[in-house]
């Protein structure tokens, strides 16, 4: 009896280099064309025959999953966050590409964020969303500008 078709989804970069002694670990072994950063193929086969594999952007992963275009993925809380899928259970937090979201400001604000001052701030981020509730949650209205670099860059921009 052959199995269904499992798709797994992962990031492109480090988080895909910390992910790739996990499927080692669990004896899943892709196609040569996976470990060649100059391939272009974004489906690979493995050892198992129904199991593939989809090379993807990290904020890709959720959506993928989110609509059954795979059935299993590794992202990042950060992403997980974001997107906020209904349709997305993580069951397991894989302990590797860890982050941290963090607030800058120009220097000439000083070196403490102080939310008592403000009603409504703006704010260069990757994730709008996320930025959003975080702000919210401290009374304040925040106007996100999505950026997808170069952040601390957005700290310098002025009305």
């Amino acid at each position: 009896m052959a199995q269904d078709p499992l798709i797994i989804a992962l990031p492109k970069g480090r988080i895909m280099e910390e992910a790739r002694p996990l499927l080692d670990a669990v004896g899943i072994q892709p196609e040569s064309a996976f470990d060649d950063d100059s391939s272009r193929q974004l489906q690979f086969a493995t050892n198992l025959d129904h199991v593939s594999i989809i090379r993807v952007r990290s904020f890709d992963v959720a959506t993928f999953v989110a609509f059954g275009a795979a059935q299993l993925g590794v992202a990042g809380n950060d992403v997980l966050m974001e997107f906020d899928y209904p349709e997305i259970y993580a069951p397991l937090d894989l302990k590797i590409g860890g982050c941290r979201l963090c607030i800058a400001q120009s220097k000439e604000l000083g070196d403490t964020f102080d939310v008592s001052r403000l009603s409504h701030v703006r704010v260069a981020t990757k994730y709008p969303e996320t930025t959003s509730r975080y702000f919210a949650a401290q009374g304040l209205q925040a106007e996100c500008v999505k950026l997808n670099g170069a952040m601390e860059l957005g700290a310098q921009a002025r009305d």
